[in-house]
Parts: structure tokens; sequence; C-alpha cells
């Protein structure tokens, strides 16, 4: 049985595929907004998976931003408190066995040029538009991760054409003004939401 995870920046999903990729059980919580909580609860989610199947699992996590390749730690994570901690360590310790992670703009990717949307393609690039902005380059499926490991990421580039009404901008948790990000999340629609008087604490709530 195979588990994956999909951490983001206010759910944590995890499924459950057996060799052939049937689904055999799949589950969502709400992100801690804390380190520490946010490991528990994953492998929380990885126990219940394994209870309501009965079988032990390999697992397997997309994370928004990347695991440093220098350091071992995160970095470049909208889910601020994340940021230069030993995420892959905390899990592996937690649930005694290997944790493999990876960006999630970068597991996007590789499930399209794979089996989805774009199989077949030569060159792939895949947007994740959520709490943040991610993206992932696949060429031949397989993700050019870069020196980096932020290979294809572009919510951290200017908004282009912006209007005056739209400079500088606001301020990103990069450290820069005007990001993609800051703009076309789920976290910019709220603040912009907000910003013309709206109640909704985020997009089900604008929406409703």
């Amino acid at each position: 049985m195979r588990i994956g995870i999909d951490l983001g920046g206010t759910k944590i999903e995890g499924i459950a595929l057996d060799d052939r990729g049937k689904e055999l059980f799949r589950h969502r919580i709400a992100t801690p907004r804390e380190y520490l909580a946010t490991v528990d609860a994953i492998s929380d989610l990885v126990k219940l998976i394994e209870t309501e199947t009965g079988q032990t699992g390999t697992v397997g996590m997309g994370i928004p931003g990347t695991i440093s390749p220098a350091t071992g730690l995160v970095k470049n994570a909208n889910s601020t408190w994340l940021i230069g901690q030993p995420l892959t360590e905390a899990l592996q310790d937690k649930l005694q066995r290997e944790v493999r992670i990876a960006n999630d703009a970068n597991c996007f990717a590789v499930s399209e040029a794979t089996d989805g949307a774009a199989a077949g393609a030569h060159v792939v690039f895949g947007v994740i538009i959520g709490t943040g902005v991610g993206g992932g380059i696949c060429i031949d499926r397989k993700p050019l991760v870069g020196i980096n490991a932020i290979g294809g990421e572009w919510g951290h580039n200017e908004l282009p054409w912006r209007s005056d009404e739209e400079r500088p901008g606001h301020a990103c948790f990069c450290g820069h003004s005007g990001c993609i990000e800051t703009f076309c999340s789920g976290t910019g629609f709220v603040r912009d939401h907000k910003g013309h008087g709206g109640m909704g604490d985020n997009g089900a709530e604008i929406v409703e």
C-alpha cells in the first residue's frame, strides 16, 4: 500500500492506494498553523489511514516549499511555520520509516505528465493556485528541480503589467512586494475581498 499526503496551507489530505492504484481510503483535516502540531497531525493521519485499511504503507508527501538540498530543512514555504524546520527527520522519527517529501507543484506536474492532462508531452508546466501560488516543470516526466530546488516556481515574480493602483503591491512573506502570489492566491483573494468591504475569511466563505 502507498500512502500519499498533500500538505497545504489550510488542509492536509491523505490517500491510500493499493498496488494497482485503486483508492482504499481518503481523509482530509485542517492544517494546524504551528510546526510541531503539523508534524503530529500528519503522523496521526497516517496512523488513521493504516487503522482504517488494516495495512502499513510507504509514505510520500507533497509540501508547499521544498527541502533544501544544503541543509535538509524546509525553505520557501508560504506555510511559514515550516521554514527552517527538519520536517523529514521529524516525520521519520514519528513514523519509524522513510518519508519521501517533494514540492507539491512538482508532484502535480509529474502526475499530469505521467497519466493526466499532459500525458505524452515533452515539456510540462504545472500550476497550483491554493493558499499560495506554485509551479513545477517536467521534462520527459521528470521534474526540473534546479540547483536551489525551486525550479518552476513563479509565484514570487512580480505581477506583470500592474496598474497604478496595484503598485507597489502588498508585502510578501518572501521579503518582496507585488509578488504574483499576493494577488492570485487564496490569501490574495481574501485580502482583496476584505479590501472591498467583504467579511469572508476563506474562499468557501467568500463564494457562499
